[in-house]
């Protein structure tokens, strides 16, 4: 009876609950804040807040993944295997370590030996029946290690410091077995826990990548988040998003005031000075690219560069982007009264003509044309986005643009919002990295954002008919938030002042600059 209470107990998911998890509450209840006593932006927000906090708990049919085959993610050569034909693998409910490669057990050289040898020692006893017991007990959150692959890697390639950890070798110990393993070695643990139903990898044996090492077999199907989540993988729901931010557009304000893709063009400045910034602090290329489209406040480009360009990114990136587009209305108004005068967001703009249906059926045909054929890589994106506001504009598929504009676009947005909050895992974000990526996407949208209004400044000294500095903040791709908070700024300069309407067009334009700056990344970039 008290064996019985006792394996109860463990069974709960009290014995999980961690300080990362308990900070990460914290983060939710930011969110949820902002989201419904700030209302910033709640259709955003409260899906995200709330699968932030679904993803710190020990949660079970959420984000577990199905039993199928462990593949290398690179090619090399098979080092160890750990398991063998009809054994078991187990999966903790709550995983709170699971390092890709030796280098992340510890990346300083001078501690490698120490550290790497203190690692195996511990997952070894972790993995023992009795260890188990324990592990589950202190919820130490390690899976079983499969296999070890050593990939074909050309070290004197790679930078000093890796260089250094990489040729590092040191002997270590593991479920009964004695072995060298290298600092560039990459670890293959268990996702699912099962029965091994197979082991096609053989020691010694050179393998490609995406080679199957190892089938596991549960009888249990994959969480609901697992197959969610493969509208952000399988790039379905940014397109979408798109479609039902054209149906809900009006591009006419552009259409009547081209000038105003200058503005949208000038907020793209803060994409690329990210871009650079992150390359100066040590990320990649194509990681860096990723991270500065964050400052065109753009969500789901955001995430279909990510997914592109660095996909290991795309959960901080997705939950940075989406968080700032909730928070322009905290984060626009400070930079745009610090670089305007009172005088300059009196300023009012001259009536827009009307423009007719046939010019803007025109403007979505050329635009789709033009973009695609420019920069075909974010064919989707533009396709959509222009495919949306046809169905608008068009006047004979009135139940198509209301279902884009509603059903279709709610619908996305919640599993889109709790998509990306599931992510928010306190050990993928309480990370020096992800800090680093947080903060360079406030840099890069203050960037934008002050782009804009100086652009805007620049061009009222060579136009007669003035623009009202605040409409440049709205180059960024913030549909129709950053519009929203010209409108309001300008307000509270001169009560009577309208300028939503004007602000429409550089918000349209920085979507389309939003979504053609990407695709000239992944054009050059991708792989």
């Amino acid at each position: 009876m008290l064996q019985s209470l006792i394996d109860l107990i463990q069974e709960m998911g009290f014995s999980y609950v961690t300080w990362r998890m308990i900070v990460m509450w914290g983060v939710a209840l930011v969110l949820f804040y902002f989201a419904v006593y700030k209302q910033f932006e709640p259709l955003l927000l409260v899906p995200i807040a709330f699968g932030s906090l679904i993803a710190n708990l020990p949660t079970e049919g959420i984000v577990n993944k199905p039993s199928d085959y462990l593949f290398t993610p690179t090619a090399g050569v098979v080092q160890n295997v750990f398991v063998e034909h009809g054994g078991k693998v187990t999966v903790p409910r709550v995983i709170n370590e699971k390092p890709s490669s030796v280098a992340y057990i510890a990346e300083n050289p001078e501690e490698f030996e120490a550290k790497v040898k203190e690692y195996f020692a511990f997952i070894d006893d972790v993995t023992s029946p009795e260890g188990r017991k324990d592990a589950f007990k202190n919820a130490k959150g390690i899976p079983d290690l499969v296999a070890i692959v050593r990939p074909d890697v050309d070290v004197s390639k790679l930078p000093e410091e890796e260089r250094a950890v990489a040729e590092k070798t040191v002997a270590v110990k593991y479920k009964g077995q004695e072995f060298e393993v290298k600092g560039k070695d990459i670890l293959i643990w268990a996702e699912t826990s099962g029965s091994v139903a197979d082991v096609p990898a053989v020691k010694g044996a050179k393998v490609a990548s995406g080679t199957k090492l190892v089938d596991v077999y549960s009888p249990r199907t994959g969480g609901l988040y697992y197959y969610l989540q493969q509208g952000i993988l399988l790039e379905i729901f940014p397109p979408l998003i798109f479609l039902g931010v054209g149906a809900l557009t009006d591009f006419g304000p552009l259409i009547a005031n081209p000038k105003m893709l200058i503005l949208g063009g000038a907020a793209q400045f803060g994409v690329f000075a990210t871009f650079f910034g992150a390359i100066m602090l040590g990320f990649t290329s194509p990681e860096a690219a990723s991270i500065g489209i964050i400052g065109g406040a753009d969500g789901p480009t955001s995430i279909f560069i990510a997914n592109k360009l660095a996909p290991h990114l795309l959960a901080p990136i997705a939950v940075a982007a989406y968080s700032y587009m909730a928070l322009v209305p905290l984060i626009q108004p400070p930079i745009m009264r610090l670089l305007t005068t009172e005088k300059e967001r009196k300023i009012r703009m001259k009536s827009l003509r009307k423009v007719s249906r046939l010019e803007k059926l025109i403007f979505c045909v050329i635009v789709t044309i033009f973009c695609i054929l420019l920069v075909p890589d974010v064919s989707a994106l533009i396709g959509m986005l222009m495919l949306g506001n046809f169905l608008r504009e068009c006047g004979v598929c009135e139940r198509l643009s209301k279902a884009a504009q509603n059903e279709i676009i709610n619908i996305v947005t919640i599993f889109l919002g709790t998509s990306v909050g599931i992510t928010m895992t306190g050990d993928r974000f309480l990370r020096v990295d992800t800090l680093m990526i947080l903060a360079l996407g406030v840099v890069a949208f203050s960037f934008s954002t002050g782009a804009g209004v100086v652009m805007a400044k620049f061009m009222n000294l060579f136009l007669k008919e003035k623009i009202n500095p605040l409409i440049g903040s709205a180059g960024v791709s913030a549909v129709p938030m950053a519009a929203r908070v010209s409108q309001v700024e300008g307000t509270k300069a001169d009560p009577t002042n309208y300028l939503l309407m004007f602000a429409m067009g550089p918000n349209v334009a920085g979507v389309i600059g939003t979504a053609m700056v990407a695709g000239f990344f992944i054009a050059t970039l991708a792989h």
